[in-house]
């Protein structure tokens, strides 16, 4: 089994935290980054005994530095729900820019393939559906999201500038909604706000009428995804989701059943460019990577609740005032 070393930053986040996970079981050296400002230790405690494990608490907007030599480094670090990204807009920015860029310089200097996390914001509020990598997008760029669609868009921009200007190896990910266990139950995202207000005994609160659309992905699909991505050849923009589209009202509805609880849902506002319509084409990743998800929702569902089920009831925290979307 190999042992090359790689690094993942936002690793005590949800995403990274599975990451290593993988990483580990593939047989890698894995030095995990963060400097838990939305992350939490506990994803990842269970690696500490592990003895190809080794964690940098840092910021990687500041200077990054690994002794040693590295493959790969993927770059997960920064706020990812609108609640996160919301507080701490000026954060947000700095990590999709200038975290980038001091990944990218620190990849260039140990002749490492770099991955990056990008994500569906880039495109808006979309006017094409499903979308495609080819897509554009439709974005405010100083709207309340901008700070996040705007950090991922520069974050792709420098990568390609990257790729193309150094020669660097790199890999674009495009993160469509994504869900299980280890998620935030505060973090203002869909499914954890829901599963958080059942637990609670709360109403649901869906925003607008109900009829904007997610796609959910179960997240050992998207490690798989992100996985073969990384060891391809293709280095433009790939989308890694769940193309099975389904409305917040029906999404709210299939939680109510899961739980069992009694409450209804109620309906609030619609938050400022909000997305009407998220649906990915993976048409790509089909022929690329031959990949494609396979966890059902009810089984992803059931998960992912039964994690939330396991957490000590004080994190059953009512939904922070400041929350405003419903991504």
């Amino acid at each position: 089994m190999s042992k090359d070393r790689v690094l993942i930053t936002g690793a005590a986040g949800f995403l990274g935290s599975h990451l290593c996970d993988r990483f580990i079981k593939e047989g890698y050296h894995v030095i995990g980054m963060d400097n838990l400002i939305t992350g939490d230790l506990r994803n990842i405690e269970h690696l500490f005994k592990q003895e190809h494990f080794e964690f940098y608490h840092h910021d990687v907007s500041k200077f990054i530095h690994v002794p040693g030599p590295l493959t790969y480094i993927l770059h997960f670090a920064s706020p990812a729900s609108p609640i996160d990204y919301l507080k701490i807009p000026i954060q947000t920015l700095k990590v999709g820019s200038l975290g980038t860029h001091n990944c990218l310089g620190l990849a260039k200097s140990k002749n490492a393939r770099m991955l990056i996390a990008s994500t569906s914001e880039i495109y808006g509020d979309p006017l094409v559906h499903p979308q495609t990598e080819e897509y554009w997008g439709n974005v405010n760029p100083i709207g309340p999201r901008g700070v996040y669609d705007e950090a991922k868009r520069f974050q792709e921009a420098m990568t390609m500038a990257y790729h193309n200007f150094h020669g660097l190896e790199t890999r674009i990910v495009r993160i469509f909604n994504t869900y299980g266990p280890r998620m935030r139950l505060n973090d203002g995202r869909a499914l954890p706000a829901f599963i958080g207000q059942a637990l609670r005994g709360e109403d649901l609160t869906v925003f607008g009428d109900g009829s904007q659309t997610r796609s959910f992905c179960y997240v050992d699909d998207l490690v798989e995804g992100i996985y073969r991505l990384l060891l391809s050849d293709y280095y433009l923009p790939v989308n890694i989701g769940n193309p099975s589209e389904i409305t917040l009202k029906q999404f709210a509805e299939e939680v109510i059943a899961l739980t069992g609880t009694k409450q209804k849902i109620v309906y609030r506002p619609l938050p400022v460019d909000d997305p009407k319509q998220r649906r990915p084409d993976i048409s790509r990743a089909r022929e690329i990577l031959g990949w494609e998800p396979k966890v059902e929702r009810k089984e992803g569902l059931k998960a992912t609740y039964e994690y939330f089920k396991s957490l000590p009831s004080e994190e059953w925290a009512r939904q922070p005032k400041e929350f405003v979307s419903r991504s």
